[in-house]
């Protein structure tokens, strides 16, 4: 049986290194930075990175965070923000040394939820 996405990318201890590197490069993003920096509990906001990011790709976590457009209705999101988050999910990807084959793959789950995020 062919391993989850979850596994190829290293399980829980690289996937919570990605998502707390994904919320500080969106904070260190002059793009976007400031959707962030209004944030009142940043490790809330890792925390459910950690756990979407975990149970997208197979792991055992349970997501407890609210749906792709729940959670962005009302942002109305540009493309070009969307694409700074995505930008900032590969970066993130690079400094975990996420292989080639699950960076494609996060890329496409990213890809396919963008129109619950974008100008919703």
């Amino acid at each position: 049986m062919e391993n989850t996405l979850y596994e190829r990318m290293g399980g829980e201890n690289v996937i919570r290194s990605l998502a707390n590197d994904i919320a500080d490069n969106h904070l260190a993003n002059p793009l976007i930075k400031t959707r962030f920096e209004i944030v009142e509990d940043m490790d809330k906001v890792k925390q459910i990175v950690f756990e979407f990011i975990c149970a997208g790709t197979g792991g055992p976590q349970t997501y407890t965070g609210k749906g792709m457009l729940g959670a962005h209705k009302g942002m109305n999101i540009s493309e070009q923000e969307f694409i700074a988050v995505v930008d900032d999910i590969l970066l993130a990807m690079d400094q975990n040394n996420i292989g080639e084959t699950e960076k494609k793959d996060m890329l496409a789950i990213a890809y396919s939820l963008k129109d619950e995020i974008i100008h919703v």
